[in-house]
């Protein structure tokens, strides 16, 4: 189904970002013509799309601005068949803390999006991305995308929020837009807001204790080339307009045992401390992650083709060639 993008403009928002960057090479190599949203800054900085190689970068058109800018947000989408909105404030513990930053860019910034949708003339599809963390912890399992949701931290009550703007969009204004869930993303370029590149840093830079939150909670890993891969397979499936699809690998990793792993392939031992600064409130912990990817197969014929321990090897690699994105000393104390 990749031809049928080929050839094509395409905008994605949160184009600098982890996720984003990856789908910006995967869009680049079947062939779209992309238009990459990065957050304007005066250093003119492209966040991760530095990371992607000088080659494909030149294919893209770096569009910098701010989602919460309505009018910046129409320019972008101007012309485009294809919107991929990823863009959104993701770290959950600042949520926490300033929750109204996070109606602002995942609400507002959503509706911005959804409105120049509907105004374009050109557009073929919109992907609006959202997250597993909209489920809250698990009442069944696995978790299908009819699972109650569950607003437990700020930053999923603002998806929760963006998801039913979307949904709104499409019932009132039949806009052809998909809402993609995916849990959760690992690999390359991912910062230590994360607990992978939280263990795999700690490990890099030898240290003898990882200070880490909650080991008991489980999550449905997927490598970063994976989502990016469901991305586009949803995007390109006309069938999956007005639904919600979740991206998962439908297999279940609890931190704890992801340490092991994560020791095992740097052939270390360690010891574990628990850091109350990375523990989430009590009742706003999601304890267990695990993805129904019944539907996305159903519809699009996706499913992960990288192995956990295997995407959890080649992130240990591309962090111990990274070390200065990481500031390790912050976790030793």
């Amino acid at each position: 189904m990749n031809e049928l993008i080929s050839g094509k403009t395409v905008f994605v928002t949160g184009a600098d970002g982890f996720i984003g960057s990856h789908l910006v090479e995967l869009l680049v190599s079947v062939g779209a013509h992309v238009r990459a949203m990065t957050y304007y800054n005066s250093w003119n900085e492209k966040g991760w799309l530095r990371d992607v190689p000088a080659q494909t970068l030149a294919e893209v058109e770096l569009f910098s601005g701010d989602v919460r800018d309505g009018e910046r947000v129409r320019q972008g989408v101007r012309g485009c068949d294809y919107v991929f909105h990823l863009s959104s404030l993701i770290a959950i513990p600042y949520s926490y803390d300033a929750p109204r930053s996070y109606v602002e860019t995942n609400v507002i910034g959503a509706i911005n999006v959804l409105q120049a949708c509907r105004e374009s003339d050109a557009l073929t599809r919109l992907l609006h991305v959202s997250t597993s963390e909209v489920y809250g912890s698990a009442q069944q399992i696995p978790i299908s995308e009819d699972h109650p949701l569950v607003g437990q931290s700020p930053y999923s009550a603002s998806k929760i929020a963006a998801d039913k703007m979307a949904e709104s969009y499409h019932l009132s204004f039949d806009l052809p837009v998909v809402t993609a869930r995916p849990f959760n993303t690992f690999g390359p370029r991912q910062t230590a807001r994360a607990v992978i590149p939280t263990i795999a840093s700690q490990l890099a830079a030898g240290r003898n204790t990882l200070r880490l939150g909650a080991l008991t909670p489980t999550r449905d890993f997927n490598f970063a080339t994976d989502t990016a891969a469901g991305m586009l397979a949803l995007a390109l499936c006309k069938e999956a307009e007005g639904q919600v699809v979740n991206i998962g690998s439908g297999e279940e990793w609890s931190i704890g045992r992801t340490v092991e792993l994560l020791c095992e392939i740097a052939g270390r031992k360690v010891e574990i401390i628990s850091d109350e600064t990375r523990i989430r409130p009590e009742k706003s912990e999601v304890n267990r992650l695990i993805a129904d990817n019944r539907k996305i197969m159903a519809l699009t014929g996706w499913r992960s083709q990288v192995p956990f321990r295997e995407g959890l090897a080649r992130t240990m690699e591309w962090v111990c060639h990274n070390m200065d994105h990481f500031d390790v000393d912050r976790y030793a104390k």
